[in-house]
């Protein structure tokens, strides 16, 4: 079992949240995390159940120095940023292959592939009705690049994405707010779009909810 102290820490368990958020939250393979071994490092996320001044949550690394067929057990390699935090460099951790989100290892010619995944993090414009699930996706066209600014880590798609209008009257629609945000975050609330992602710009696709299909409009 994962150590767990309840006056202090705790591990978190990822698996939850990459059921939740497929499309920006992404683990290691099981080759992966079965391949780990002494003298690698594992980044585990630790949650702390006291007070806290700044970082409730805090990733970081633990230099594995033990492994069994499921639990693994190492040295903390970082200073937590958390001010209040019980944790310090050197501290032994236990924990299970699953609490892994990511590994750096000590000989990475010896380590299995990663297995090649998508990612959407290029940049898109929501409507915010749909990043918090009020609505789907109703209507979406794709539009020549504008939004990026210099210094962005990724570049703008293109996407420009409605909610469903429902009964909203034109100055609720048009008053929505919306988001300039990565691709990932919408497609984790629907994803019913997904076939379209690669569409050239210029193209523009309202949904049909009695048949669910996205229909093209000149």
């Amino acid at each position: 079992m994962a150590q767990d102290d309840p006056t202090g820490w705790e591990l978190i368990d990822p698996r939850p949240i990459a059921v939740e958020a497929p499309y920006t939250y992404y683990l290691p393979s099981n080759a992966e995390l079965a391949a780990l071994g002494v003298g690698d490092l594992a980044k585990l996320v630790f949650a702390y159940n006291g007070p806290v001044d700044e970082y409730g949550v805090e990733r970081m690394w633990v230099n594995i120095t033990e492994t069994t067929q499921d639990e693994l057990a190492g040295l903390l390699d970082n200073t937590p940023f958390e001010p209040r935090s019980p944790l310090r460099p050197g501290d032994m951790i236990r924990f299970e292959r699953h609490h892994v989100i990511d590994m750096l290892w000590k000989h990475p010619e010896q380590a299995p592939p990663a297995q090649p995944s998508r990612q959407y993090w290029d940049r898109c414009l929501v409507d915010q009705c749909v990043l918090d699930g009020e609505e789907p996706v109703e209507y979406l066209y794709r539009e020549t690049p504008d939004m990026a600014q210099e210094g962005d880590t990724h570049p703008d798609s293109g996407w420009r994405i409605r909610g469903r209008r429902g009964t909203a009257t034109a100055e609720e629609y048009d008053a929505r707010e919306f988001v300039y945000i990565a691709l990932g975050k919408v497609l984790n609330e629907d994803d019913s779009w997904l076939h379209l992602i690669d569409m050239p710009v210029g193209c523009q696709f309202e949904r049909d909810f009695v048949s669910g299909e996205y229909l093209r409009r000149a």
